[in-house]
């Protein structure tokens, strides 16, 4: 079978809308993360770290405050710096693990933060 250009392009889109289906199943659709999760429902070391951003710290991970890129642009967009990474500590890991909280906005005050539970692959904001 040849694949003219148009088919190429056709399919490829059909691929990419279902990608995005995906994604928005997951719970994170582009632009925002749309299921919140209290604080209450976080893991302990989540609730623990959440208090940490709060006071500024100190932070058990040396990239913890380093700034998240939103390369996959499931928040919403802001300008590069806006966001910042913490690990959230998966206990018997090895390494950081998959867990991380992303805030957005000034240290101690942000303007809303993120649960990953997937090393980026989904958020849920975060609710009091």
């Amino acid at each position: 079978m040849v694949w003219s250009p148009t088919l190429k392009w056709v399919v490829a889109g059909i691929l990419l809308g279902t990608l995005a289906g995906v994604v928005q199943a997951k719970g994170t659709a582009a632009g925002g993360a749309t299921t919140p999760i209290s604080l209450a429902e976080l893991p302990k070391q989540g609730a623990q770290v959440h208090a940490l951003i709060l006071q500024g710290g100190p932070f058990a991970y040396e990239k913890d405050g380093s700034v998240f890129g939103n390369r996959e642009q499931l928040l919403p967009a802001h300008k590069r710096g806006y966001y910042r990474e913490y690990t959230v500590p998966t206990p018997g890991a090895r390494n950081r693990g998959k867990r991380r909280i992303v805030c957005g906005g000034q240290a101690k005050a942000p303007d809303a933060c993120y649960y990953t539970a997937d090393h980026y692959a989904s958020f849920r904001r975060i609710e009091p």
